[in-house]
C-alpha cells in the first residue's frame, strides 16, 4: 500500500471521528444497552459513515470502510479518555 493513501486514509478517519462521536452519544442517550458493546456500536456506525461518505471523497469502498471502522474505534476511545473518570491504577494495591 502505498504510504501516501494511508495518510490520506488516516486524515480522512480523524475527520469522520468528530460525526462518529456525535452518533455514538446520540446512541448511547436514546438506546438502553451494557457499557461493553459501545466500542461495537462505534464499529458499526463508523463503518456506515465511512460508507456514506461517498460524494464526499475519492476513495474506493474498502478505504472509506476502513477509515469509518478507525473512526469508529477511535471515537469511542476518545470519549472514554476525555469524559470517564476513573480512579486507580491498573493494578489492586496490597498491603504489604
Amino acid at each position: 500500500m502505498n504510504n501516501e493513501i494511508l495518510t490520506n486514509v488516516l486524515a480522512f478517519a480523524s475527520v469522520l471521528a468528530v460525526f462518529v462521536l456525535a452518533l455514538v452519544q446520540l446512541v448511547k442517550k436514546t438506546v438502553n444497552m451494557p457499557k461493553n458493546i459501545v466500542p461495537l456500536i462505534g464499529l458499526v456506525i463508523g463503518i456506515l459513515v465511512g460508507a456514506a461518505a461517498y460524494p464526499f471523497t475519492d476513495f474506493d469502498l474498502t478505504l472509506r470502510l476502513w477509515a469509518g471502522g478507525l473512526a469508529g474505534l477511535s471515537a469511542t476511545g476518545l470519549f472514554e479518555l476525555a469524559f470517564s473518570k476513573r480512579d486507580g491504577g491498573t493494578k489492586k494495591k496490597t498491603n504489604r
